[in-house]
């Protein structure tokens, strides 16, 4: 089970709700929910590693990322606005590496809980 810190301004309305399960998801590898959350043509732009066009090269690229387990998801903030939101926080995984993120999602529609596009930038700390 994944430790989960959040920011307690991480819920302030629905679509910060549906970011923060969305960050969670993704730090537990939970791979259905992250699928039903995004468009069919889904860009991922891991910026200075790859691009992701597609659900089922985004599928696939996440199933080869849940084998690499997640102890603790810290999210400091998240954003929403529109049809745009943002987070960022750290995940510290089972091999001891750490990562600093910060991701910027575009939503499907000013009214829709479906991700269209994620920009993500990772670091290792």
């Amino acid at each position: 089970m994944t430790k989960i810190i959040s920011s307690p301004n991480c819920g302030n309305s629905p679509k910060m709700e549906f970011l923060k399960e969305f960050n969670i998801a993704f730090a537990e590898g939970k791979v259905e929910f992250i699928i039903e959350s995004v468009t069919d043509d889904i860009v991922w732009d891991i910026i200075g590693d790859k691009k992701i066009e597609g659900k089922e090269r985004f599928t696939k690229e996440l199933e080869k990322m849940k084998s690499e387990k997640a102890i603790e998801l810290i999210i400091d903030q998240i954003l929403s606005h529109g049809k745009e939101g943002a987070s960022n926080g750290i995940m510290k995984m089972q091999n001891g590496k750490q990562y600093a993120f910060s991701d910027f999602y575009i939503f499907k529609n000013t009214k829709s809980n479906i991700l269209k596009s994620i920009t993500s930038y990772v670091i290792e700390i």
